[in-house]
């Protein structure tokens, strides 16, 4: 090729659209390959013509420089690198919706409440890891496998849902579990506290988790708490766990007290969150309202 079938700075810039001092930017990063001429000016084969269209183009859709030059090397098809611009692409609008959620959830009531509850759900992870916390705290006494079951079937995953109301019901739900009253009153109901002499609290605990599954089918069906096997089973457990029997005195005994509040709202919360009807607290609490209509029933 002579030096009159090339091109100059000024040509290729005539022919493309792409300014000069762009051109020359180009050739620095090592994008478009050029010649010196004698006199130290810039000159261009005609390839350069295809190349900056196809440079400029990619550009106009905010690829990378790097990535252009892996298209233009050969090192990476032009199909792997738009499919992977288009996936960061949607991962950045992911964010911005996550965030707009997040605004719009804090605004939902009192904006200085809203800061501080919704605040907390800003990381996904750190919200989840927050309820894993509580629950590996409530149930340790368990083996590995069975408290990662528990919170595999129990708990909602990280919020990442760009849904305000969502966003705040996961932040209601993470407030609550930091809230010493909560941790303190699902400790006791898990083992009505009020009736000491638990001996054996890992056998208690699994026992429990088996009497709940036994009344998963009639809280699905919406069946009103009754006595029955599946409440046989629950005070059996509790009775085993303190070397004691199943009798009237100690049903009612064990049916002292009543399933707090906070209680009752964080399962709530979770059934809202998970969409799940029959979670391991919504059995536990049927079972628990069933004793206290077995004891009512039996004249306690």
């Amino acid at each position: 090729m002579t030096h009159n079938t090339r091109l100059t700075i000024g040509e290729l810039a005539a022919r493309t659209g792409v300014a000069v001092r762009t051109i020359r930017y180009y050739c620095d990063e090592g994008l478009l390959a050029a010649e010196r001429t004698s006199t130290g000016h810039r000159t261009f084969g005609p390839d350069a013509v295809d190349r900056l269209s196809l440079l400029r183009r990619l550009r106009a859709l905010g690829i990378g420089l790097t990535a252009i030059a892996d298209v233009l090397a050969g090192s990476r098809a032009l199909a792997e690198v738009i499919a992977a611009e288009r996936e960061a692409v949607a991962g950045e609008l992911a964010a911005l919706r996550r965030r707009e959620a997040l605004l719009t959830a804090v605004t939902a009531g009192e904006v200085g409440v809203g800061v501080n509850l919704v605040a907390a759900v800003a990381d996904p992870a750190a919200a989840h890891d927050v309820l894993v916390g509580f629950w590996r705290h409530q149930l340790a006494p368990l083996p590995a496998p069975v408290l990662h079951d528990f919170i595999d079937m129990n708990l909602p995953g990280p919020p990442v849902d760009a849904d305000p109301e969502f966003l705040l019901t996961y932040a209601e739900l993470v407030a609550a579990v930091r809230d010493p009253r909560l941790d303190a009153a699902m400790f006791d109901i898990v083992r009505h506290s009020a009736v000491p002499g638990v001996h054996d609290e890992k056998g208690l605990l699994l026992s429990v988790a088996q009497a709940c599954l036994s009344a998963a089918p009639l809280v699905a069906i919406g069946e009103q708490p009754r006595p029955g096997a599946e409440l046989d089973h629950y005070v059996h457990a509790h009775a085993t766990a303190r070397a004691e029997r199943d009798t009237p005195e100690f049903r009612k005994r064990l049916a002292l007290g009543a399933a707090d509040q906070r209680v009752r709202r964080y399962w709530h919360l979770t059934t809202a969150l998970t969409g799940e009807p029959v979670t391991s607290g919504a059995a536990h609490l049927w079972l628990f309202d069933a004793l206290t209509v077995s004891v009512t029933q039996s004249g306690g």
